[in-house]
């Protein structure tokens, strides 16, 4: 996968992209992330890249030559590798990231992430330019730098070979839909607080079930939103009905 990103702050990006899994997934070839200098783009000698509103307003707006420049640069360099990348503008205004993107997005070839600023950018960006537009959330940062880094983290962990092992993600948080179960780890016993029996238990099949139950449980409790989507089965639809009016109430012990 080829992920370009398109930012006013390109020494923002080193760092978050040289460590860890995004690092090895560039090492081996699997990914290929590259920033671009919006600035490079504009041809005023003071390479001008934003301006006062139209109309009024406090703030300053992301002009449009620069990135329609960046991106046609990016797209002229791209068009003989295959289909054109996904252009994408990083923005509140955007629909809400989540696992389900992240994975949508993974099936991609190319990306081209473009990171806003000040008051967002020119309004014929969008209608003209980009084909999607994601937000990272009900809030406002000052730049789309740290969701692009949010995507690139979400989506290179997804691609073929990105981790040690592909099971690693079966059981991640939100990959099935809902929350995942508690983890434990060595030593067994620590300050006398005890890892649960079953998972010591080697028994697997029990085990499959209380994870099972332990995700619903911390589903419901956190995150109910996420069951109304949720593939249950009865049994587990039942024990959630139950849970209000008995707690206590366990699919296994």
């Amino acid at each position: 996968m080829r992920i370009h990103i398109l930012t006013l702050f390109p020494d923002m990006f080193i760092g978050p992209l040289d460590h860890s899994i995004v690092q090895r997934a560039t090492q081996r070839g699997i990914a290929h992330i590259e920033t671009h200098n919006i600035r490079d783009y504009a041809t005023d000698k003071h390479r001008i890249t934003d301006d006062y509103l139209h109309g009024g307003g406090s703030g300053m707006l992301l002009k449009p030559e620069p990135i329609f420049r960046a991106v046609e640069a990016i797209l002229g360099q791209e068009r003989e590798d295959g289909a054109p990348p996904s252009i994408i503008l990083l923005t509140p205004q955007g629909r809400l990231f989540n696992q389900r993107i992240a994975e949508e997005l993974a099936k991609k070839n190319r990306l081209i992430l473009i990171c806003g600023h000040y008051k967002g950018v020119d309004e014929r960006v969008r209608e003209h330019l980009v084909d999607d537009e994601i937000s990272i959330g009900d809030y406002v940062l000052s730049g789309g730098e740290l969701a692009a880094m949010v995507l690139v983290e979400a989506i290179v962990r997804l691609l073929p070979g990105a981790l040690g092992s592909q099971d690693s993600l079966v059981d991640d948080s939100l990959t099935s839909g809902l929350l995942g179960p508690p983890q434990y780890t060595r030593p067994a016993s620590f300050r006398e607080w005890e890892v649960p029996s079953v998972l010591l238990s080697g028994n697997h099949a029990l085990i499959a079930r209380w994870r099972r139950q332990q995700t619903l449980l911390r589903t419901h409790q956190r995150r109910p939103d996420l069951l109304e989507k949720a593939l249950l089965t009865e049994e587990e639809r039942r024990w959630l009905q139950g849970l209000d009016r008995q707690p206590e109430n366990i699919l296994v012990s």
